[in-house]
């Protein structure tokens, strides 16, 4: 049964996912921001997906990837990690 889908809930999601999708260019190479990417992404798509009521493991497989492709987008120029 989906749970009813409030404004609130989504709002909270959205803001989780996206300050979890920032943090997903951690890391020196390009693996190591695909990584952490896919790790930070999977842990927010879980919580987003458990809100919206589609999943929590369905919420992680695409929040993972996500997260992935992401990191690995990132240059390690365009990361300002108070250095």
């Amino acid at each position: 049964m989906l749970r009813k889908l409030t404004l609130r809930n989504l709002t909270v999601g959205l803001m989780l996912t996206g300050s979890l999708t920032a943090l997903a260019g951690c890391g020196d190479t390009t693996g190591q921001r695909a990584l952490s990417g896919g790790a930070i992404g999977a842990g927010g798509g879980a919580i987003l997906g458990a809100v919206t009521g589609m999943g929590a493991g369905t919420g992680a497989l695409i929040g993972g990837a996500a997260g992935a492709v992401t990191g690995a987008a990132t240059n390690k120029n365009q990361i300002n990690l108070g250095n």
